[in-house]
C-alpha cells in the first residue's frame, strides 16, 4: 500500500487525520446504502408502491444479519490496529488472514440460516398478503449476497486498521455503479421485476469482495493476504475477533431486533405506511453514515494509542471526533430537512407516502445528535478493548424501551406518530447510560495503569 495511503494515528494534529479517515468511510457507508436506495428508487418508479414496501418490509430482517458481520468485522479492525499500534506485524498479518477465514464462515452460515427462515419471518412481521410474495423473492435473492457482504467488510476492515479508507471507497463505488446500471437492466430490458433488481446487487457486493480481495493480494507489508495460507486459522486472532467484535454487533442486532417488532406493527397500518417508513430510511440512514463513520474513527484511533501506552492522546481523540460527528450531524441534518420532500419524491409520487416519510424524518433524523454522542462513546470504549459493557446498555435499554412503547402506547394510539415518537426516546435514556459507562470505564483503565506504573 502507497504511503500516501496511510494516517498516522500516533503523532501529530488530531482534527486533520480523524477527517481524512471517517468521511471516506461515511461515503463508503453511504455507498453501501446506495444498494438500497437503487433498488427502492427504480422499483418505485418503473415496478409499483407494493414492491417498494417488500423491499422496506426486509430492511430489519436483513439488517439483523448485517450487523452482526459488521460488529465481527469491527473486531478485526480493533486487533489488527492494535497490533499495528504495538509494532507487532505478525500479529496484524495472522489477524487479517484469520478475518477473510471468518467471514467466508459467516457468510454461508447467515445464508443457509437466513434461507431456512424467510417464510418465517414473514410470518413474525405479520407481511400483508399483497406484499409477501414480493418481500419473500427479494430476501432469498438477497441473502445469496452474504457471504460477499461479509468478505467485503472484514477485508474493508483490515484496510481501515492502518487508516486506509480509502480503497474500500473505491471498491464500493465500483460496485454502486454496477448496481444501478444493473438494476435499470433487470427492470427496463429484461423485466425480471424485484428479483432481478436483487441479483443485481448479489452481483455488486460480489464485485466490491473481489476488488478488495485483489487489493490485499498485491499488498506490501504485514497485511499482505497470502492465497497460500488461507485457510490456516490463527485461534488467538479468532478468538480476539470474536470476543470484541461479537459484542460490538450486538447494538446494530439490538436496533434491528427492536424495529422487526416496530416493523410489524407499521405492518398493520398498510401498505402506504410501509413504502413511506422505507423511504424516510432510505434517506435517513445516509446521516448514520456519517455518524458512524466517527465513531469507527474513535475506535481506530484509541485501539492504536490504547495499544502504544498513550492515554492522553486516547482521551483527546474521545473529544475531537465528539465534536467533529456533532458538526457533521447538524450540517447533514439541516440538508435533509432542506430537501426531504424532493428527496422522498425519487421514491414514490405518491402524496400519502410521502407525508408519512416526512414524518418520520422529522422524529427520527433531527434527533439524531443523540446518536451522535452514543457512538461516539461506544466507539471509544471498543477501542479500549470494552465492547460487552456498552453493548449490553444498547441491548437492555432500547430493546425494553421499544418493546414496552410497542406493546403499550401503540394499542392505545395505534398511529403511525406514536410508532415514530419510539426511537428518540430509546436514544436518550441509552445515551445517558453510555455516558456514566464510559466514565466508570476511563476511571477504571486510568487507575490500572497508575498502579501498574507504581509496581515497576
Amino acid at each position: 500500500m502507497s504511503a500516501n495511503k496511510k494516517i498516522n494515528m500516533l503523532e501529530g494534529s488530531l482534527w486533520d487525520r480523524i477527517v481524512i479517515f471517517a468521511l471516506p468511510l461515511a461515503f463508503t457507508g453511504m455507498l453501501q446504502q446506495l444498494y438500497n436506495a437503487a433498488d427502492v428508487a427504480v422499483l418505485g418508479r418503473f415496478v409499483s408502491d407494493l414492491a417498494v414496501a417488500a423491499v422496506g418490509n426486509n430492511v430489519p430482517v436483513i439488517g439483523l444479519i448485517i450487523s452482526f458481520c459488521m460488529g465481527l468485522a469491527l473486531g478485526v479492525n480493533v486487533v489488527v490496529a492494535r497490533a499495528l499500534g504495538m509494532k507487532n506485524d505478525r500479529k496484524a498479518s495472522e489477524a487479517v488472514r484469520t478475518s477473510f477465514f471468518t467471514a467466508v464462515a459467516f457468510g454461508v452460515v447467515a445464508l443457509v440460516i437466513g434461507l431456512l427462515f424467510s417464510d418465517s419471518a414473514m410470518d413474525w412481521l405479520d407481511v400483508p398478503i399483497e406484499v409477501r410474495d414480493h418481500a419473500l423473492v427479494y430476501l432469498r435473492v438477497y441473502l445469496l449476497g452474504m457471504p460477499f457482504i461479509a468478505v467485503y467488510n472484514f477485508l474493508a476492515a483490515g484496510f481501515r486498521s492502518q487508516g486506509d479508507t480509502q480503497t474500500p471507497l473505491w471498491a464500493l463505488l465500483a460496485a454502486s455503479l454496477f448496481n444501478i446500471a444493473g438494476n435499470l437492466v433487470a427492470v427496463l430490458v429484461l423485466d425480471w421485476g424485484i428479483a432481478g433488481v436483487a441479483l443485481a446487487t448479489v452481483l455488486a457486493n460480489l464485485l466490491s469482495a473481489v476488488i478488495l480481495f485483489v487489493k490485499l493480494t498485491r499488498l506490501e507489508g504485514p497485511l499482505k493476504l497470502e492465497v497460500s495460507q488461507l485457510l490456516k486459522l490463527d485461534p488467538p486472532s479468532l478468538k480476539s475477533i470474536v470476543r470484541i467484535g461479537m459484542p460490538a454487533g450486538i447494538p446494530g442486532a439490538v436496533y434491528s431486533i427492536s424495529n422487526l417488532v416496530i416493523q410489524s406493527a407499521i405492518n398493520s397500518l398498510g401498505p402506504d405506511a410501509m413504502a413511506g417508513s422505507v423511504a424516510a430510511f432510505t434517506i435517513e440512514i445516509n446521516v448514520y453514515c456519517f455518524i458512524n463513520a466517527f465513531s469507527l474513527a474513535a475506535t481506530t484511533f484509541v485501539s492504536q494509542n490504547y495499544g502504544a501506552r498513550n492515554l492522553q492522546r486516547c482521551s483527546r481523540v474521545m473529544w475531537v471526533t465528539m465534536g467533529l460527528n456533532m458538526c457533521v450531524t447538524v450540517l447533514m441534518t439541516a440538508l435533509v430537512l432542506t430537501f426531504s420532500r424532493d428527496l422522498l419524491g425519487i421514491f414514490s409520487s405518491n402524496e400519502e407516502v410521502i407525508a408519512l416519510g416526512m414524518f418520520r424524518i422529522l422524529w427520527v433524523v433531527v434527533p439524531q445528535p443523540l446518536s451522535v454522542v452514543m457512538d461516539t462513546l461506544s466507539g471509544c470504549m471498543r477501542g479500549y478493548g470494552y465492547s460487552m459493557p456498552p453493548a449490553m446498555v444498547t441491548l437492555i435499554v432500547v430493546c425494553s424501551v421499544r418493546l414496552i412503547w410497542v406493546y403499550t402506547a401503540f394499542p392505545m394510539f395505534p398511529t403511525y406518530e406514536t410508532l415514530m415518537m419510539v426511537y428518540p426516546l430509546s436514544w436518550v435514556i441509552t445515551m445517558i447510560g453510555l455516558i456514566i459507562l464510559y466514565v466508570r470505564l476511563v476511571r477504571r483503565i486510568r487507575t490500572r495503569r497508575l498502579i501498574a506504573s507504581d509496581e515497576i
